[in-house]
């Protein structure tokens, strides 16, 4: 009895000192942000413990302590975020901000294992920690897993309710959009549904939860066979690359959804080959049309409005224009269409198509540079009034020596 009296004085008095921080970390009244700054001392005020007490250094008193911890965490994280607070935020039409806090309790959990681990690793020698991770973050990584969880629920909530802005056009828009719709509706029945739970969708001790969530996954499954359906008919629908991309960044958010993502990646190797056949048509354009402008010919494709060099500039750039949005958003594809053979030979032809226009313009842009010099050194250096002798006026009128020349660089110049 006088050993374990000794023993209990002992332990009193080393875990005396953890008592500030164990009660500012249980206190339900502090401000959530401020509990991840406790971790570090109180990791820091345990491997001291563990060091210099010699009792309270075993490792089924750490557990106890670390398990405390972990539910002192989790009760914090369910005062800033509880079931009825995501519930609130859903029917006030701000999923975001519940999605948001989630995100922070996540980081919380994990900064508090992370703090854990650091000090793992200071404790050396014959007193490390041989503790399994399961045995202390059971609880933990359980409120974690739930935090995902409804994570997911929000997200999709975001996702899901872009459908309600969405207008597809082409000749088969308005049935399409009406589809959409009908889909909105029932995801929104789904969300109602899901909603009626009657107990708190973030106490890990409800193991109901799962079996609801599994059912709301399911719903939502079926949901996005039916809208990848809608995508592809929308897609094939479309006639052009530039309406094709339109189309997915209407629907941008619900893309990265695995079941819409898996059907359009077939969609991709179109796109692909509807854009391997644009730039062999800009290609052959700009064949045609550069020995045009080389020739001056008439038929060139510079506008009546705009000078040869100004012109000839301005034609390249909308062909460079033409190639580069949708090379930018093929770029961003997922990595297993960048793998393929097809887009490697459409990045080649892009590039060598632009290093074309690129050097068209560089020689275009010197032989202004040329003329300029020319231009400037002769015409300059001519009186800027003349007298003109004609039948009228022997003696000749003045005129004002405008060379057309001096003209045709000024209009240059405006325009470049």
């Amino acid at each position: 009895m006088h050993a374990a009296r000794i023993e209990a004085n002992e332990n009193f008095k080393y875990l005396q000192t953890l008592s500030p921080l164990f009660n500012q970390i249980t206190d339900l009244g502090k401000d959530f942000t401020e509990v991840p700054e406790l971790f570090v001392p109180i990791m820091h005020m345990i491997l001291m413990i563990w060091t210099y007490s010699p009792n309270y250094n075993t490792p089924a008193r750490l557990v106890v302590l670390i398990r405390e911890i972990c539910n002192a965490v989790i009760n914090q994280c369910r005062k800033y975020i509880d079931g009825q607070a995501i519930f609130a935020c859903i029917k006030n039409e701000e999923p975001k901000e519940a999605h948001d806090k989630l995100t922070l309790a996540l980081e919380t959990c994990s900064k508090f294992k992370d703090a854990y681990f650091e000090y793992k690793g200071k404790a050396k020698g014959t007193n490390q920690w041989k503790i399994t991770t399961n045995a202390l973050f059971v609880r933990l990584d359980s409120f974690q897993e739930r935090c995902q969880d409804i994570m997911h629920f929000t997200s999709t909530i975001i996702q899901f309710n872009k459908l309600q802005k969405i207008e597809i056009g082409n000749t088969k828009g308005k049935q399409l959009t009406a589809s959409v719709m009908q889909i909105f509706d029932e995801f929104n029945k789904a969300v109602e549904e899901f909603m009626k739970v009657n107990y708190d969708i973030m106490d890990i001790e409800k193991r109901q939860f799962d079996d609801d969530f599994y059912k709301f996954r399911n719903r939502i499954k079926e949901l996005e066979r039916r809208m990848a359906s809608i995508l592809t008919q929308s897609f094939d629908d479309s006639d052009t690359i530039i309406g094709k991309f339109k189309l997915l960044d209407s629907f941008e958010g619900l893309l990265t959804r695995p079941i819409i993502q898996d059907e359009l990646e077939k969609k991709h190797i179109t796109l692909l080959e509807l854009y391997k056949q644009d730039l062999k048509t800009v290609q052959q354009i700009f064949l045609e049309g550069k020995t045009l402008v080389d020739r001056i010919d008439e038929r060139a494709p510079i506008p009546n409005n705009l000078p040869p060099i100004a012109g000839a500039l301005n034609w390249t750039n909308g062909l460079y224009e033409r190639i580069k949005d949708p090379m930018e958003r093929l770029s961003q594809l997922s990595q297993s269409i960048q793998d393929r053979e097809e887009y490697k030979d459409v990045q080649k032809l892009y590039a060598s198509l632009c290093k074309n226009l690129r050097e068209f313009e560089d020689l275009k842009i010197k032989q202004w540079e040329q003329g300029v010099e020319e231009s400037t050194e002769g015409k300059l250096n001519q009186y800027l009034l003349i007298r003109e002798e004609t039948p009228i006026a022997p003696e000749g009128f003045l005129r004002v020596n405008f060379d057309p020349v001096l003209v045709r660089l000024l209009r240059e110049v405006k325009y470049l």
